[in-house]
């Protein structure tokens, strides 16, 4: 079965654009990107923000406004059977030249796992389309429950890695709860 990815989300003026692979079975039923309850995403973006979670998903999209980062998804679809990365089968890439040609400020890439770098790299890097010396690319441990790090192990090493993109606290846009 063919399962399709979501339009990018995050705000204008974006400076960080983070992949995942594709959303998998409870995200596309909630019409959510990382809707799973055991997806560390969230829980590790509010952390990198100084934010509570969120309980809603809209004040969860609200917490890229805080440093200026933007989601999506290498593939705009695939055939797979589960959630598991290891499962694609026939991917399609989104359309990355569009993307970043309505979002000049993105110039660094941060890929949730090695299967969205190595889609990316595989379906997206190629001349005429983006080029790699374009961006700087930033590789994090999946969010996913299946990769068996803690929540903390997690947060420690997207920390390590995305220090250099939080806004300072005086430059951060205020995260509008409602």
């Amino acid at each position: 079965m063919i399962k399709y990815s979501f339009p990018p989300i995050g705000p204008s003026g974006a400076h960080l654009l983070i992949l995942g692979t594709l959303p998998g079975e409870e995200s596309l039923r909630l019409k959510q990107y990382y809707g799973h309850p055991r997806n560390h995403f969230w829980p590790i973006l509010a952390a990198l923000s100084g934010k509570p979670l969120p309980v809603t998903y809209e004040d969860r999209v609200a917490l890229l406004e805080i440093n200026r980062w933007a989601v999506w998804d290498v593939l705009e679809g695939a055939e797979r059977i589960g959630s598991a990365d290891a499962a694609i089968r026939n991917p399609i890439a989104n359309a990355f030249g569009a993307y970043f040609a309505e979002n000049p400020a993105i110039r660094s890439i941060a890929f949730n796992g090695q299967k969205a770098r190595d889609l990316f790299r595989r379906f997206v890097l190629k001349p005429g389309i983006v080029a790699a010396d374009d961006f700087t690319m930033i590789e994090l441990p999946s969010s996913s429950p299946l990769y068996t790090k803690t929540l903390d192990e997690k947060l420690s090493l997207w920390r390590d890695k995305l220090t250099p993109y939080i806004e300072p606290a005086g430059k951060r846009q205020e995260l509008r709860v409602k």
